[in-house]
């Protein structure tokens, strides 16, 4: 098998650079032990149960983790969280463990990793799973979310980190 990518898989790489999306910070600990990955494919699927899918590449040491724990912490990542999405998505040398070792992470409150300061987080274990390709896609059925406005958003666009300032509050 070739690695060399076809026209429509250029293009459509390209067009996916196109497709802004939120910066997220996927973490789990369990049996498995304790993982996290950036990435910036998640989505909402219902309200009735509330459920979000996660895309992991199966080509990731997470990959079998979060499939062995079943159960993450989504964390959306706001501005001053670009050197931790870049950390998690593997650009830099820092050791796992000592990703986790930062001060900002809560290990204690849900059993897993959260970052208290994320924009959102939303924890939930899997309930189902489907793969498609390269990727595997996490069902997760949420139990928790809490909601910090105030804290504006890292997002991903055209390959790169841009931030978005929150909105003021309409009086």
């Amino acid at each position: 098998m070739s690695d060399e990518l076809t026209s429509t898989q250029r293009e459509f790489r390209t067009a996916m650079a196109n497709l802004s999306a939120a910066v997220n910070v996927v973490t789990t600990d369990g049996v498995s032990g304790r993982a996290g990955i950036t990435v910036s494919a998640v989505c909402s699927v219902t309200d009735t149960p509330p459920t979000l899918l996660v895309c992991v590449n199966q080509a990731s040491y997470t990959h079998d983790i979060f499939r062995t724990n079943r159960r993450v912490a989504i964390n959306v990542l706001g501005p001053q969280h670009e050197e931790l999405a870049m950390q998690f998505a593997g650009a830099t040398t820092v050791p796992m463990a000592e990703r986790f070792a930062l001060p900002m992470w809560d290990h204690d409150t849900h059993g897993l990793p959260v970052l208290p300061d994320a924009a959102v987080v939303v924890i939930g274990p899997v309930g189902a799973e489907f793969t498609r390709g390269t990727h595997t896609v996490l069902f997760v059925e949420v139990d928790h979310v809490s909601v910090r406005e105030e804290t504006g958003a890292l997002l991903y666009f055209q390959r790169r980190f841009h931030q978005l300032a929150p909105v003021a509050a309409s009086t």
